[in-house]
């Protein structure tokens, strides 16, 4: 079994050449949000996505919920990915599929409760991966990610072992809890965004220690 990173939350070039040298299989760049960290404009999404590597995913994280509006959004930022951080309110999975051929669509689910689990079921046969976040879309200011909180792995574990497609695990992940995570959701893979960050920026020795430990954890033998 060999876990997958992600790192969110990438501000410029400089950044996402940093996590990938340390092994990320993919970055997170955060549009437009209600709250939380990260965000940054299309036109630096669009840069940092160019400059990303073959094999690397780029995921443009959107709080639209207009297939249309996401659409021209990806035309605008090209990514090779995109992360729907809030459920669609129009149009359909099918649809923004249809709409872009070869862009990996992945669906947040924010792990709230038991609630959760029957959510990620609906929408699993549309989607090429989940992600399962700390979020709450349902406060008056919309909680989309980014919060530095875990949540109830136990369900997240039950999600993994429901759906079909890949999911991964995010939501309060640092060097110090990774490994435990891991043990108790076995993810596709681990997305964090505050975890390797110190005063606004990708913190080089924390992103060190976190890529250690899921590395340490992939050497062990769980044949």
């Amino acid at each position: 079994m060999h876990i997958r990173i992600k790192i969110c939350c990438i501000k410029n070039v400089q950044e996402a050449r940093l996590a990938i040298n340390y092994g990320a299989s993919a970055i997170g760049l955060v549009s437009d949000m209600p709250g939380g960290p990260g965000v940054i404009t299309e036109d630096k999404i669009a840069e940092i996505a160019r400059t990303i590597p073959p094999g690397v995913a780029s995921f443009l994280l959107t709080s639209q919920q207009d297939v249309s509006a996401i659409i021209e959004q990806q035309w605008r930022c090209r990514t090779n990915t995109i992360q729907l951080c809030d459920r669609l309110q129009k149009g359909t999975l099918a649809e923004l599929k249809e709409a872009l051929p070869g862009v990996g669509i992945v669906q947040v689910i924010h792990v709230t409760g038991e609630e959760a689990i029957e959510e990620a079921l609906r929408v699993a046969p549309d989607v090429d991966a989940l992600l399962l976040d700390s979020g709450n879309p349902a406060l008056p200011v919309k909680e989309l990610g980014g919060t530095g909180r875990t949540h109830d792995w136990s369900i997240s574990r039950k999600i993994c072992e429901a759906v079909a497609v890949p999911v991964y695990l995010a939501g309060g992940l640092n060097a110090e809890n990774v490994t435990e995570a891991i043990e108790e959701v076995w993810p596709f893979g681990v997305d964090l965004c505050s975890g390797v960050r110190t005063d606004d920026k990708l913190d080089e020795r924390k992103l060190a220690a976190f890529v250690k430990a899921v590395h340490s954890f992939n050497d062990l033998d769980y044949a």
